[in-house]
């Protein structure tokens, strides 16, 4: 797989992915496909701790978190990074098992930059580094 070519590889420094998912194989699968991809990848399992990790860690270049989670939806998490003045220029993928064409609309208006279906493959993460990391 070629690898993602965004200005962070091209530097020398692989952008940084914080994967959010509660479900530990589907953590696993999709850092598996960033790093295949170039991507340094920092993984947790809910939204508070995705809060609490960026509250501390500056050079976070993309989120991608699962829709359904306990206590902190996906939607709920992107919301927050949104309304943040210092995490809004994040880009946040919002991936689900789910096609739920409202759900779907609701998170790209919100501002989401991409909704993935589970399960997530590779040339999801490729037309990602097109899109989000360009």
């Amino acid at each position: 797989m070629a690898a993602c070519r965004s200005r962070g590889v091209e530097r020398g420094v692989a952008p940084h992915v914080l994967a959010v998912d509660d479900s530990s194989v589907d953590r696993a699968v999709i850092s598996g496909i960033l790093r295949r991809s170039q991507f340094r990848v920092t993984a947790v399992d809910s939204g508070k701790r995705a809060l609490e990790l960026l509250g501390s860690e500056p050079n976070v270049s993309m989120i991608i978190t699962d829709y359904w989670m306990p206590e902190m939806t996906g939607y709920e998490l992107l919301k927050k990074v949104k309304e943040s003045s210092r995490l809004k220029e994040i880009p946040v993928v919002i991936m689900s098992s789910e096609n739920v064409p409202t759900r779907i609309s609701r998170c790209l208006e919100e501002g989401a930059e991409d909704f993935l279906l589970k399960p997530v493959q590779p040339s999801d993460v490729s037309r990602l580094c097109s899109r989000v990391l360009r």
